[in-house]
């Protein structure tokens, strides 16, 4: 029997992958029922204080429950909904935009079909096993889509249409670009696996 005591990393992580309610599922949840919240105030004012600050509160908090996952222990609840919440708070706040008149649908639509065809290929490679995890590419993407939206909601920037409308087509780019990347690695993978 080893004498050591465990490191403090052993020490911190108190959530088995299996575990429901930990902080970081709290926070992913309560991002999620404040979602709608938000999408309302974006389709009933598009910009204001109060909008902003829960805009930048339900989106940057994705860094905090991240944050609490790594050092308390990841779990697979925690792996299915913190992605999507992402993808509710994004494509969300987009369409809300689409529909308040202020974005067009065509980039927030190429998005919505990128976000489509991705999570239907993840699907598809989980079934055999294959887990693909999210590039620093993708994080930028969905980096720029929620800043898309923050630019429009900010009472100091929501005037100068042309920053919004610059880092929304910027976001699309990169989310195809992201796109080619999980298929070549997926395929990369795939093609390991079976050995040819």
């Amino acid at each position: 029997m080893s004498t050591h005591p465990p490191d403090s990393t052993e020490r911190s992580r108190t959530f088995g992958p299996s575990a429901l309610l930990t902080p970081a599922n709290v926070i992913t949840v309560v991002r999620l029922l404040l979602a709608p919240v938000a999408f309302v105030l974006i389709y009933e004012q598009r910009s204001g204080w109060l909008l902003f600050g829960l805009w930048i509160a339900i989106t940057a908090s994705d860094s905090l429950d991240g944050y609490l996952a790594r050092r308390q222990g990841t779990t697979r609840s925690g792996a299915f909904l913190d992605p999507l919440a992402d993808k509710v708070l994004a494509l969300g706040g987009l369409w809300a935009m689409v529909l308040a008149g202020r974005f067009w649908w065509l980039p927030v639509l190429l998005i919505t079909v990128r976000e489509a065809l991705i999570s239907a290929f993840r699907s598809y490679w989980g079934r055999r096993g294959l887990a693909v995890p999210a590039s620093n590419v993708a994080k930028f993407k969905t980096f720029l889509q929620f800043s898309s939206v923050s630019l429009v909601v900010w009472p100091w920037t929501t005037g100068y249409t042309w920053m919004a409308d610059t880092v929304l087509w910027l976001a699309v780019a990169v989310a195809w670009i992201s796109a080619a990347q999980y298929v070549q690695a997926g395929s990369r993978a795939t093609t390991t696996m079976t050995g040819d």
